[in-house]
């Protein structure tokens, strides 16, 4: 039984289900197009995916052979602060049409359903993207030319900032928000953009992967709310239950990432005290209320160009939430490269103690610090 489309928000006309592809990870080639044909069989039409996927663009244009194409909702996206194709990218018109361009070919397609503006993280960056001549008139053109269907943005901004994009963007067809269990800080916002006729679109539904790690704090947690450890099926039902989101990203790297998704958005969404229990059960997982660091970014700047908070939120993850993959991972991208603002490593941290002084909770910053280096940083 295939779970029933729903409206892609008012302003696209478009159909969706309410579980689609999130491209961001896929296995070779082989499995891959085997896998994306799989969940689109499956009803799973909708598929997101980036220019700065490594090879992912390339993946699903092969998936999308043998008559795909014409089954799915097609979206890719790239920004030039997030990822640089070329060291001269910027966020010009002429610069966001040429990457257009560029993924169409690696999709191997001659339209794409949307194009997104990647990570809209403060104002500055969407008021770059609006401006006369940037990002938003590269994708217009595209537009008018036909090759483009519809405009939208994935964002990480402050739900303020969003709320005022969501008024101002009449362009805007879709927006790709964090939402989960864990994090529901954009409940409002994705509201909001809903009843505007936007299609609403929830990433790391699973917390990024930290929902499929066995943590025995956050089943615990789940066991005294509800009664159960199913942690990943009461993550989805949870989802499932909020009318103003369209479809979430499920991320497949293997056949069950798609049965098991499937199979949790058949079951009955919470009832109304099953969905106010997790709620307050979860709110006493956040970092304030265990009385943890709660990225109010006082402790900043750091002289050794550390990102405190960032390097805390891992150890939260570490070491109260017991779930060391996904702490890994923020670490990683912490430090990346690719992060153009990327912090310093812990150990150079230079023991000044400036941050401790301003620490609006009186943490103990600097053993947080000494215990990532010695921990995360590798030999």
């Amino acid at each position: 039984m295939q779970t029933k489309l729903v409206d892609f928000g008012k302003r696209s006309g478009l159909k969706v289900h309410p579980v689609s592809i999130g491209a961001m990870r896929l296995p070779d080639e082989e499995q891959a197009i085997r896998l994306m044909r799989q969940a689109i069989d499956a009803g799973m039409i909708y598929i997101d995916t980036s220019r700065g996927y490594a090879d992912s663009e390339i993946k699903v244009g092969k998936s999308l052979k043998d008559g795909y194409r014409e089954k799915v909702i097609l979206s890719t996206k790239c920004s030039p602060w997030i990822k640089k194709v070329e060291p001269d990218d910027d966020t010009s018109a002429e610069c966001t049409y040429k990457r257009i361009i560029e993924s169409m070919e690696r999709l191997d397609v001659d339209y794409l359903d949307f194009y997104q503006i990647w990570n809209i993280d403060r104002r500055e960056r969407y008021e770059q993207a609006v401006a006369k001549g940037g990002m938003l008139d590269g994708i217009k053109k595209a537009m008018n030319e036909g090759i483009v269907g519809h405009a939208g943005f994935t964002t990480h901004d402050s739900p303020a900032n969003i709320s005022q994009y969501i008024d101002e963007a009449d362009w805007c067809k879709a927006i790709l928000f964090t939402y989960n269990i864990l994090n529901t800080s954009y409940e409002e916002v994705i509201a909001k953009a809903h009843d505007k006729g936007i299609a609403t679109i929830v990433m790391n539904p699973l917390g990024g992967g930290m929902l499929t790690e066995d943590s025995p704090v956050i089943k615990s947690t789940l066991s005294e709310a509800l009664g159960t450890q199913d942690v990943i099926g009461t993550a989805h039902r949870y989802l499932a239950g909020n009318k103003n989101i369209d479809t979430i990203l499920c991320g497949i790297s293997k056949p069950s990432d798609i049965t098991s998704t499937l199979e949790n958005y058949r079951k009955p969404t919470l009832t109304d005290g099953e969905k106010n229990a997790l709620e307050k059960a979860m709110r006493k997982l956040s970092s304030t209320s265990m009385g943890f660091c709660t990225g109010c970014k006082y402790c900043l700047p750091c002289p050794a160009d550390i990102n405190i908070p960032a390097m805390m939120s891992v150890s939260y993850l570490d070491k109260l939430l017991k779930v060391p993959r996904r702490a890994s991972e923020v670490y990683g991208w912490t430090v990346s490269e690719m992060n153009q603002e990327r912090s310093a490593l812990p150990s150079s941290c230079t023991r000044c103690g400036r941050c401790e002084e301003k620490c609006t909770q009186k943490l103990k910053i600097m053993p947080e610090i000494k215990w990532l280096s010695e921990n995360y940083e590798k030999s």
